[in-house]
């Protein structure tokens, strides 16, 4: 099992953000969590990396069940890409930097890098089309060349499970449509790790992405194949709004409203 969450909550002062979450996550899947802003799919993600507790109810990720585990050993088995990662980086650190410290899943470098380090992160730079980006400092990119950076460093520990956060934002059509490729093209790789892609917008769920789960008010609304997730009468439902879906096979969504 890659991800069992049983029966979690979460409260703040005296309000429940999230509530009775009950959400499993097996080998081979690659899902989405679909939620409007302010829905609960941060503060879930970050549940699952051990950032916040429960308030009730328990966490298992990659066999390991939160409570019971050395966090910090356990979170280089994940990537992690969002906008509160970007926050915290070094504007003046180098890129090729950056991409390496997400073998020790630290911010800046306190470890002995190693020849073998410094060529696979050239490599998982060369992936991301972000080679050209070496020796570039991180406060010089470009939203779209900092994603690719951010996905770079979650690679760099070759993680069991990679957590993308809302990847394009602030990215305009162009560079989004490229990340959302990059990202596609990770998914279909031999011994990928299993994507959890954040998104409040359909047409970002790519191919790759088998499953699907609808939060809302920091429940699951529902969740299974995207497929059925993602169709007209389940989203008309989830967004109190009559909404047409469409799609072709093996293409992306388009969504409006009716």
């Amino acid at each position: 099992m890659i991800i069992d969450i049983q029966h979690a909550s979460w409260r703040r002062d005296q309000t429940t953000i999230i509530n009775d979450i009950s959400w499993q996550v097996q080998p081979g899947e690659h899902w989405c969590l679909l939620g409007l802003n302010g829905s609960g799919k941060t503060t879930l993600l970050n549940m699952v990396n051990g950032y916040i507790w429960p308030t009730t109810g328990s966490i298992n990720v990659l066999d390991e069940q939160f409570g019971a585990v050395d966090l910090r050993e356990h979170r280089k088995k994940i990537g992690w890409v969002s906008t509160s990662m970007q926050q915290r980086l070094h504007g003046h650190e180098k890129a090729e930097n950056i991409v390496l410290s997400g073998k020790f899943a630290s911010i800046g470098i306190y470890n002995q890098i190693e020849e073998q380090d410094h060529a696979q992160a050239l490599s998982i730079m060369k992936q991301l089309d972000a080679e050209r980006l070496v020796g570039r400092t991180y406060d010089t990119l470009s939203q779209g060349e900092r994603q690719r950076i951010l996905i770079a460093r979650a690679l760099m520990a070759s993680p069991e499970l990679l957590i993308l956060d809302e990847p394009c934002t602030g990215l305009d059509i162009f560079s989004r449509d490229q990340l959302l490729h990059r990202i596609q093209s990770i998914a279909m790789q031999d011994h990928a790790p299993t994507l959890l892609y954040v998104t409040h917008h359909i047409e970002e769920i790519m191919p790759c992405f088998n499953k699907t789960l609808l939060i809302r008010d920091g429940a699951v609304f529902a969740s299974g194949d995207t497929t059925a997730m993602v169709e007209s009468k389940q989203l008309s439902s989830f967004f109190n709004t009559p909404v047409d879906v469409r799609s072709e096979t093996g293409q992306r969504y388009s969504i409006r409203l009716v």
